[in-house]
């Protein structure tokens, strides 16, 4: 019998009321990292989904770190590390991005990718799309091309998605109300 993976993202995902402040429900994810066979069973999906399809896995800091590592090693392909501004060594590309209040920015190595590399972009939760939309367009500013952006969960309340205009998006799960 098949995996329902959303299902399984479902049973290891606590909400956390008023965190990081009051009238936020935070979507915790570390329930299914501190499970080894769920976290597999949601490497291996996404893992299956992309193979073949691309050359490089990026992992948007934070989360991004703990779930793309795992699936470019299931895929046998290099992962490209999206961190916030100074944070990497050696030469960088930069891309500012607004947040609700104020901007930030994300880097990647020179080196991370080159033109014509297909990426996954990889990250946890999709909220407004900002960060994925900067993580993409730091991406094929080097010439690569952003074959997919995967999620764990999508707040589909917030429109996260109209930021990443036609690319192509891939979310295990959706929560349509807050």
């Amino acid at each position: 019998m098949p995996v329902d993976i959303g299902q399984v993202l479902r049973e290891h995902t606590r909400e956390i009321p008023d965190f990081p402040k009051p009238g936020i429900a935070f979507k915790d994810l570390t329930p299914l990292f501190a499970d080894a066979p769920a976290f597999q069973q949601v490497v291996d999906d996404i893992a299956e989904r992309f193979r073949g399809h691309v050359d490089a896995v990026a992992g948007v800091e934070a989360r991004g770190f703990i779930i793309g590592p795992p699936v470019a090693l299931a895929l046998g392909l290099p992962f490209v590390a999206v961190r916030k501004a100074g944070k990497l060594p050696g030469e960088t590309l930069s891309q500012e991005y607004d947040l609700e209040y104020g901007s930030a920015t994300i880097e990647i190595s020179t080196d991370a990718v080159g033109a014509g590399d297909r990426v996954l972009v990889i990250d946890d939760v999709l909220a407004t799309g900002g960060t994925a939309a900067a993580a993409c367009a730091l991406l094929e500013r080097t010439g690569a091309k952003v074959t997919g952006i995967q999620m764990l969960m999508e707040l589909a309340f917030l429109h996260g998605r109209d930021a990443l205009g036609e690319r192509d998006v891939h979310v295990l799960v959706s929560v349509d109300d807050d």
